[in-house]
């Protein structure tokens, strides 16, 4: 990075996955802006992938629309609005609802180091349960599915750590994942 300030203004760093706090070490250096591309695992098999617009084969960057709240008891609970994905085709920076996500994890006690998930939840439009039965070829609690398909998580204690991390996947399987400072 520092010998391409010299002669870029941008530098795009590609990757298959990145560390959360891979953005505070990757922001500007001098005048050159430095931007992370998370490149989709399709890519190991690109000599079979047909063209289209099945997926994104790079994500440049994403964040998830969270609102983080304090609960009875000192506890906390998060509720996803959605997720915001820059496209890399047109320019355009992406905003989707709950509908538009697959699944989403949080590490209630985020280390940085690894993401731990502790809560998994599963969205998305079109009768998922439905879905799920049908690919498992079983029958599924149903109470136990409602516990798991939902935008707001359950409460859960302030963590030790004073972080904690939010990743989102969409059905397109952009992931994206962000950190939050508790006090």
């Amino acid at each position: 990075a520092r010998e391409a300030a010299d002669y870029f203004d941008i530098l795009v760093v590609l990757g298959f996955a990145f560390e959360a706090h891979a953005d505070e070490d990757l922001l500007n250096i001098g005048r050159l802006t430095v931007l992370r591309a998370r490149m989709n695992n399709d890519l190991h098999m690109a000599d079979r992938l047909k063209s289209g617009k099945s997926g994104n084969l790079f994500v440049l960057f994403g964040e998830p629309d969270i609102e983080l709240r304090e609960t009875k008891g000192n506890k906390l609970e998060v509720e996803i609005k959605g997720v915001d994905i820059f496209d890399p085709t047109t320019g355009d920076i992406k905003a989707s609802g709950p509908d538009d996500i697959a699944c989403w994890f949080i590490d209630t006690d985020y280390n940085e180091e690894s993401f731990f998930v502790r809560h998994a939840y599963f969205l998305g439009a079109n009768d998922p349960y439905k879905q799920l039965k049908s690919a498992l070829k079983a029958e599924i609690d149903e109470e136990a599915w409602e516990s798991l398909y939902r935008d707001i998580s359950r409460p859960f204690p302030k963590p030790e750590t004073g972080r904690i991390a939010v990743k989102v996947i969409n059905h397109l399987g952009d992931e994206v994942m962000k950190v939050f400072n508790v006090d």
